[in-house]
């Protein structure tokens, strides 16, 4: 067995390393072992190196292998669940592409999963899935990889899929699918990034501070008028240049064989030949001779200052330090930054980062502003460079590392919580580094900081330096930036590539095997469910914990039984203000104080309001566990509620609030809210409430609130631990000592709406990119083991996965969207059926109607055969992945406290999933489905989209902001049929 070998450091040993000899080399095999494994190694596979963890604090095993073409290998051996994780990077990303040809590197993330040569459209997709697996890709200014995370007997079928798309993919590009990706890409945009406050700051800060052409200056996702202007053959030539096997890393983790493993990966990748060899770019940090503003106008509520000083490179000596330094300033409450303006009330949100890439790196000033100090954007600037120099003044201390340490070690141990962690680790190291122990070299580094380090960096790299800055104001107040504009940056395309009339530069893969024949699966994996440990504390409270042997952490978690159901009429968000409260000032220690102990220990402590409960969650390393446990109760048992803290996270609130409606999202879920439930219905608010509800509340709200229901309505605890049980029932003592009953909790008296027929209901955004589109009804309350199960089961073909009628309809064949669905929302007494999905503007009502349609075609006649068989073994093989990380472990526990199920109810759902048949599945979702009857939310310009809306003959009512009818408003009825 092999597994993240995790080695807990005390902070005085942490600082004891700080001045050891030079680092141990990497363990690698003896001579006679090496030699004996690459005799047993199938021909045109070598080995480079072995790493068994020895000698490191925090290290994940590993073996290297390369192949004949260039690919590099990488096994990492942990059979403590029954999946694979196999992760293809590619070390190419945004910063390989041309000047005018950006988006290449997204766009071909998205074209990657359109079917090669022996994989059909959409398949990629269909057989992970079907598999009960997981899989994406992402992109970066640097890299692009695909995942897949699949039982453990899949592996050779990913394989096969990922070695189709590297070798045999451009043969399968098509005109169409190339134009519909393009669709998308537009899709994701919108979605993503002009459709979404401040979503355009970062590509303008990057535009502003990196000159014309350098690898940064341009949007990971592109130029729109880029991909316009590229032609497929552009597309083609880009893959031929930079994905090739000798420029990809895979990675492959978890229940392996290790010998199997790499005949399958050189069966299905030594044949594909190797691509142009690829150089690494140089370094390339930023560098400015003054100050730059810079000024953007969006659809905001809150001005905000982002400030960027650039720095060094991904792998620098001083990047460490750096990222102290950006800790120390502005990360947690008791930071620098947080402290001058946060804490005071002059901003809603004050942070620093430093964000590295491989070619440079940046420290972030972030600051959003509150309205109501009266303060100006200027004056936020000038609370910056304030603060920069009390550092200067201030000096760094031991206890500041101490803190930025611990922090660090333990981020780390939590983020190899899972196999897909772990691999991702070790291509991340070998892409960028050159090697995958790369991971224990950056350990070391940031565990030898010292003081005089980070003092020193800042001095070199941040004090006094010139930055860029940018103002995000509301469209059309210009005058509310920092300073005026002083830069300006223009971007300039080549008239030619020389490239234009080029062959393209094939490379035919000679296979000795038909690769056309997908594999066959061995046997699927027992999977077994965690054990549970049931008990009640000794005041009867139920404990339900599970053991975690993955890494030496602890989390605990205490549910309360009050949420946003609980709320007193007009006082919408008095939970979630509570809850905010909950995580200021105690009655022993400030908020800062409060931040310090815990930053201290490595460990966190949330307080997160929900619908139905409230939770108290602590995550710590096990060694810490006994230190953390009294500031946990501390936490829930004596909140300060101050009168400064109030006020401060009172109007913080609201503003944020304020922020929130100028999202579609938001909207349209208050909106739906209103109209489902009824616009008083305590579920029918965000949250957070609204503006006017949270302003209602007052501190002696707050505190009448808390008392009704701390910490006398713990419900339970869930807890997973590394621990023995005993020292974890020990360590739980506190909460086993307060007084506790249980909550009495009446109905809410409220008469949902009726639903008869279908109407609109229209909230306008002015200007808005895209429209969020939302469709709803009434259907089933919670039932793990009855006809909600079995809905949701049989809603999968219909839009529960990637490959459902209504994704496949909106996203590939129309390109309306970049992703649609429909869902389930179960409740203790009722429930909804939803759809929800952001659509392009000018496909508004044609998105609907395709919706409309797709739901009233699944109604009448239900699932195929073959999408029945698709769904059970989608469903019914993705148990080997449920239960891998303690958060996977935890969730089993809460839905298993919240509604009092048996500890095996997975169990018997697999077993209803495997004797059920397709008739009586159609029956339940049938019964379920009601299209003729149904509340349609639109968010959108409406000025661009009600007019084909009214075509398609449904009444349309408008709507305000917080979901009210507007005033002298009727509904817009049209002389044709609602019917669709």
């Amino acid at each position: 067995m092999h597994r993240t070998r995790i080695a807990l450091i005390l902070t005085a040993a942490l600082l004891a390393a700080c001045g050891k000899g030079p680092e141990e080399p990497a363990s690698q095999a003896s001579p006679d072992a090496a030699a004996e494994a690459t005799s047993a190694l199938p021909d045109g596979v070598t080995l480079v190196e072995t790493f068994d963890g020895e000698g490191s604090e925090i290290a994940i095993p590993y073996s290297k292998y390369k192949l004949a073409n260039g690919l590099t290998v990488v096994l990492h051996e942990d059979d403590s669940d029954p999946l694979v994780h196999v992760d293809v990077t590619y070390h190419v990303g945004s910063n390989r592409e041309d000047p005018g040809r950006s988006g290449f590197a997204h766009f071909f993330e998205h074209m990657m999963f359109q079917g090669s040569v022996n994989v059909a459209d959409e398949e990629h997709f269909r057989i992970i899935q079907e598999a009960g697996g997981t899989l994406n890709g992402t992109t970066n200014t640097d890299r692009t990889n695909y995942y897949e995370t699949v039982p453990a007997n899949q592996l050779e079928t990913v394989l096969w899929l990922e070695s189709d798309r590297m070798g045999v993919f451009l043969d399968a590009v098509t005109e169409e699918k190339f134009e519909v990706q393009r669709e998308t890409v537009k899709n994701e945009r919108g979605q993503r990034v002009d459709n979404r406050p401040y979503g355009r700051a970062l590509e303008t800060m990057y535009a502003a501070t990196y000159p014309d052409g350098h690898p940064y200056s341009w949007p990971v996702i592109g130029w729109m008028e880029d991909l316009d202007r590229a032609d497929l053959n552009d597309l083609k030539r880009f893959f031929l240049r930079w994905y090739g096997p000798n420029n990809a890393v895979l990675t492959i983790g978890g229940d392996i064989d290790k010998a199997q493993t790499l005949k399958w990966v050189n069966k299905y990748f030594g044949p594909i030949p190797a691509g142009p060899e690829v150089e690494d770019l140089p370094e390339q940090p930023a560098t400015l001779e003054s100050d730059r503003y810079v000024t953007l106008e969006d659809n905001i509520h809150l001005p905000a200052l982002a400030m960027m000083i650039p720095t060094v490179h991904r792998g620098h000596a001083d990047e460490p330090a750096l990222d102290a330094a950006a800790a120390i300033l502005g990360q947690g409450q008791d930071s620098m930054l947080y402290q001058r303006l946060v804490q005071t009330g002059r901003a809603v949100q004050a942070s620093v980062s430093h964000s590295c890439k491989e070619l440079a790196c940046e420290m972030w000033f972030i600051v959003i502003q509150n309205p109501a100090s009266g303060e100006s954007l200027a004056e936020m600037e000038q609370a910056v460079r304030e603060t920069l120099t009390e550092f200067a003044e201030r000096g760094v201390t031991e206890d500041d590392l101490v803190k930025f340490k611990a922090g660090y070690e333990s981020s780390r141990v939590f983020g190899l919580q899972s196999v897909s962690g772990k691999v991702s680790a070790l291509a991340d190291y070998e892409t960028f580094t050159g090697s995958p122990k790369g991971i224990d070299d950056e350990i070391q580094a940031y565990l030898g900081v010292e003081t005089p380090d980070v003092t020193r960096v800042f001095e070199e790299y941040i004090a006094d330096k010139p930055s860029v800055l940018l103002s995000i104001v509301p469209n059309g107040k210009p005058e509310l930036a920092a300073a005026p504009q002083n830069h300006e940056w223009d971007r300039t395309i080549p008239e030619s590539y020389g490239d234009d009339d080029a062959e393209l530069a094939l490379r035919p893969v000679k296979d000795t095997f038909d690769r056309s024949v997908q594999p066959t699966p061995g046997v699927n994996p027992q999977v077994e469910l965690p054990s549970i440990w049931d008990s009640k504390l000794d005041n009867g409270v139920r404990l339900l914990a599970v053991e975690n042997s993955e890494t030496p952490t602890v989390t605990v978690q205490a549910v309360f039984d009050v949420g946003q159901r609980d709320e007193p009429r007009g006082k919408a968000g008095l939970t979630s203000l509570m809850a905010n409260l909950m995580g200021e000032a105690t009655t022993e220690r400030s908020a800062a104080e409060f931040a310090e102990a815990m930053k201290r220990l490595g460990a966190s402590i949330s307080v997160n309001a929900g619908k139905f409960e409230t939770t108290v969650t602590l995550n710590v390393l096990a060694k810490n566990l006994d230190q953390a446990m009294p500031l946990m109760m501390e936490r829930i048992t004596k909140p300060a509620f101050t009168g400064e803290d109030f006020a401060r996270i009172k109007q913080q609130t609201i503003e944020g609030l304020q922020q929130a409606r100028k999202t579609p999202q938001g909207l349209a879920s208050r909106a739906l809210g209103a109209v489902m439930r009824g616009p008083e219905h305590p579920l029918s608010y965000p949250g957070g409430g609204l503006p006017s509800t949270v302003a209602e509340i007052t501190l002696e709200d707050v505190k009448g609130y808390y008392k009704a229901h701390f910490p006398t309505h713990l419900g339970g605890i869930t807890v997973s631990t590394s621990l023995p049980k005993e020292t974890t029932l020990k360590a739980l003592d506190g909460l086993a000592k307060l007084e506790v009953k249980q909550a009495m909790r009446p109905a809410i008296a409220f008469q949902k709406p009726e639903l008869k027929g279908r109407t609109v209901y229209l909230v306008n955004k002015e200007g808005a990119a895209q429209s969020s589109l939302r469709a709803s009804q009434y259907a089933l309350a919670y039932d793990a083991l009855g006809d909600y199960y079995r809905a949701y089961l049989g809603n999968f073909p219909l839009g529960g996965n990637f490959n459902s009628r209504i994704n496949l309809n909106l996203r590939e064949d129309k390109g309306y969207t970049y992703g649609a669905r429909t869902y389930l929302v179960g409740e203790p007494r009722d429930g909804l059926y939803l759809f929800s999905s952001e659509v392009k503007k000018d496909a508004t009502a044609d998105a609907l109607n395709e919706v409309l349609t797709e739901l009233e075609a699944y109604d009448k006649e239900g699932m195929t055969e073959t999408e029945f068989n698709y769904m059970r073994s989608a469903i019914g093989q993705q148990e080997a992945l449920s239960y891998e990380t303690p958060g996977d472990k935890l969730g089993l526990l809460s839905r298993i406290l919240r509604y009092d199920l048996p500890l095996d109810y997975r169990s018997q759902q697999n077993a209803i999933l495997q004797e059920i048949d397709r008739k009586t599945l159609n029956k339940v979702i049938t019964d379920v489905l009601q299209p003729a009857n149904m509340a349609i939310v639109v968010v959108g310009d409406k000025a661009s989209i009600t007019e084909d809306i009214q075509a398609l003959g449904m009444p349309i009512v408008e709507l305000d902001e917080d979901g009210y009818v507007k005033e002298a408003e009727e509904p817009v009825e049209s002389a044709e049929s609602a019917s669709l």
